[in-house]
């Protein structure tokens, strides 16, 4: 009797024998039946059957992805099941016509692996914010690169405002869309992020919107799932280790320009603290006190230090909260101008912390990119407070020459992107205005929503974010 698994041997190496003599083909048969109108390469590359994610393959007739393309395969059996014969591989980008299993190469197809893999030249990435050429999806409709659409997979929104905002930041944007910087590098979460950075400004698009399903997958997993697409979250804290992380995993340390996160956003500001000294008759004295009203207080003595610190971003702080009420009892929202808030870091002005610990800031020196946080929102032990004072910002020529240093250069800054939140604290919505340099229009974008919009709304609006790009 014939063995079973003998059989298979047998079968599978006449199959590997028939294969080495299969050439490369131009005359595909099938390639009429590929529909680009069902192919998605945003999910996780994972097969559909085995869940592996090892050797996947895309049909381009119906877009499932299906293991290997061998004999026993679950591609070979979807070819044989369906009669869909045409597949990509995504990771190689070569196209395979099966059972016969020749590679297929035709020009007509390279707008699918350009799909699969955007790539950029050097040249094409210098002249990314002079583009004012508008591109063409399949359904006809016209998009500009870089003012995509991004997915909300449930409650993703704050992520969404994120990617959006620091795909804004040249001197990020063009390391990362240049695939041979990050070649070698292991991390899968920057692998992701730079594939969806590259499909964010590709101008080959077959629709005009993207998801950022395998980057939301890779931060899960960076992040052991605190950040998750189940639970919203402050975007605070998600930009916070998103920077950090990006900044490790591209090998950066705590040495300036380690990584092009830190030569992008790093700047430097000098933190004096005060802390209160406790003495040891500090009770004595305060059974003193109370048993003589009269008795004058000890002033308290604090021990003093200075340290120089790195920032990636730095946090306003706004002022208590207040609601006026007009002539007919209807609230009026407080306003306040920036500047107000960044005098926190004119190196005079005392921040006192919770545990009673004073402290001053001074900036030292500021980054190319500056991200300012409002920090809008705060948290008790019951609920999340939101405060809604409309911070005045400028748009064009911030100077914040007069917090540095006398001997520092210049700095004046021209704002890229905002990220506001509308709503209640728990259940609002975040969107980002962007700055399209080609065209110098404004847009705002909440998800797939895009739409153009006047700077003069801009500045009145629950900024929570603001990013800014120094000009000299």
């Amino acid at each position: 009797m014939t063995n079973e698994n003998d059989d298979d041997d047998f079968d599978l190496a006449t199959y590997k024998l028939k294969k080495k003599h299969v050439k490369a083909r131009k005359d595909c048969p099938y390639l009429d039946t590929v529909d680009r109108s069902v192919l998605d390469f945003d999910f996780e590359k994972i097969c559909s059957i085995s869940f592996h994610n090892h050797n996947v393959y895309a049909c381009l007739v119906c877009g499932k992805y299906f293991q290997g393309k061998s004999q026993d395969s679950h591609a070979n059996y979807h070819c044989l099941q369906t009669g869909h014969h045409v597949f990509i591989n995504l990771k190689t980008q070569q196209i395979y016509c099966l059972p016969d299993d020749y590679e297929v190469i035709d020009s007509s197809l390279d707008d699918i692996k350009y799909l699969l893999n955007p790539t950029f030249t050097t040249e094409q990435i210098k002249e990314l914010d002079k583009n004012t050429k508008n591109s063409k999806a399949l359904d006809g409709s016209f998009y500009l690169p870089g003012i995509i659409g991004l997915n909300n997979l449930k409650n993703t929104s704050y992520v969404n405002v994120i990617i959006q905002s620091l795909a804004r930041i040249p001197t990020i944007r063009d390391y990362l869309l240049d695939f041979n910087n990050i070649s070698n590098c292991k991390s899968i979460l920057v692998q992701s992020f730079s594939e969806l950075l590259r499909k964010i400004w590709n101008p080959r698009n077959f629709k005009p919107q993207v998801s950022p399903h395998e980057l939301l997958q890779a931060i899960q997993n960076a992040s052991q799932k605190k950040f998750n697409i189940r639970e919203t979250a402050d975007p605070l804290e998600f930009l916070q280790w998103f920077l950090n992380t990006l900044h490790r995993d591209l090998g950066g340390t705590k040495q300036p320009n380690s990584s092009i996160i830190y030569k992008a956003l790093s700047g430097q500001i000098e933190v004096t603290t005060e802390k209160p000294i406790k003495n040891d008759d500090d009770s004595d004295d305060s059974d003193s006190e109370m048993k003589d009203g009269n008795k004058s207080k000890k002033p308290v003595q604090y021990s003093t230090s200075t340290m120089r610190n790195p920032f990636l971003f730095l946090t306003l702080d706004l002022p208590p909260k207040q609601i006026f009420k007009d002539s007919q009892e209807k609230s009026i929202i407080p306003q306040v101008p920036l500047f107000n808030l960044l005098s926190k870091y004119d190196g005079n002005t005392t921040t006192t912390m919770p545990n009673g610990d004073l402290k001053k800031y001074k900036i030292i020196q500021l980054p190319k990119y500056l991200i300012l946080c409002i920090k809008r929102f705060s948290k008790n032990n019951f609920f999340v407070e939101k405060e809604p004072t409309i911070v005045n910002f400028p748009i064009k020529n911030l100077d914040l020459s007069s917090y540095l240093p006398p001997d520092a250069s210049k700095a004046k800054y021209n704002l890229l992107a905002t990220i506001k939140h509308e709503g209640e604290p728990n259940s609002g919505n975040y969107s980002v205005y962007i700055l399209n340099k080609g065209k110098d229009k404004w847009f705002e974008m909440q998800d797939l929503t895009i739409k153009e919009t006047m700077p003069q709304l801009i500045a009145v609006s629950e900024c929570y974010f603001l990013i800014y790009e120094k000009i000299m």
